[in-house]
């Protein structure tokens, strides 16, 4: 965490002590986006929002809460949370899906995507979803309908509807990468914790050797639970060390 005047030599001691490190790479952490779909959505501000990430199509992580867009990509402690998931950050990896209106089903969302046309039946599509969607996400969420914004909303046919349904239920963007580790909660990577020990916090390989905090192969969600993990093996190291 440089801000503190750290500058990693826990992890260069370490290692000439004999000891396995594992990689070092930002965790909790916001992500960059592939694209610009974000920087379109920049500074707009999600709740209850469900977010599914796939690896290579392989569903990875889900999870549900607040999000933000940025210029660069997403943020917020839903999406710290699944920075924390994503590993291996080669482009194209990791794609987010984004259900906007998680708690309606599909039957429930058409009605209500009904109810809106008809209260505003001879606008343009483009301005008939206010009561629906922040502002901001109109213009997007209609660009990757397919519907054309001009058409009045008493002529959008019913699988036009399910086109803005797919688009609402499952929002897409590909992650790039991570941001800067500077920009991170927490590390993931360290010292392998098969070389410590759980309960002085000892190295397993030179007695009299302790490790503790961020310095070990151990992180966790936001939330407060890596100041416990600090807290915690920083007492129990300097108490093993004082008895020792």
């Amino acid at each position: 965490y440089p801000q503190t005047g750290s500058t990693g030599d826990g992890y260069r001691f370490a290692r000439q002590a004999g000891h396995t490190v594992v990689p070092a790479n930002p965790s909790l952490v916001p992500l960059v986006e592939d694209g610009d779909t974000c920087q379109k959505l920049m500074g707009l501000s999600l709740r209850n929002v469900q977010l599914t990430v796939y690896e290579n199509e392989k569903k990875l992580y889900s999870d549900f809460g607040e999000m933000l867009f940025t210029h660069y990509g997403v943020s917020g402690p839903m999406i710290l949370s699944a920075s924390a998931h994503l590993r291996d950050m080669q482009r194209g990896r990791y794609v987010l899906h984004l259900n906007f209106k998680p708690a309606l089903d599909d039957e429930t969302l058409d009605a209500r995507l009904l109810a809106d046309f008809h209260k505003y039946a001879n606008r343009d599509f483009a301005n008939a979803l206010s009561d629906l969607l922040p502002q901001k996400l109109i213009p997007v969420v209609v660009r990757r309908s397919g519907i054309d914004p001009q058409k009045k909303v008493n002529g959008v046919t019913r699988s036009e509807r399910q086109a803005l349904t797919a688009v609402l239920r499952d929002f897409t963007l590909t992650v790039k990468r991570a941001r800067p580790l500077a920009e991170a909660i927490v590390t993931a990577g360290g010292v392998d914790l098969a070389e410590v020990s759980p309960k002085t916090m000892e190295s397993r390989k030179i007695p009299g050797l302790y490790f503790c905090g961020e310095v070990l192969d151990l992180d966790a969600y936001t939330g407060g639970f890596n100041l416990q993990i600090a807290f915690s093996t920083g007492y129990l190291a300097g108490e093993s060390a004082a008895w020792s």
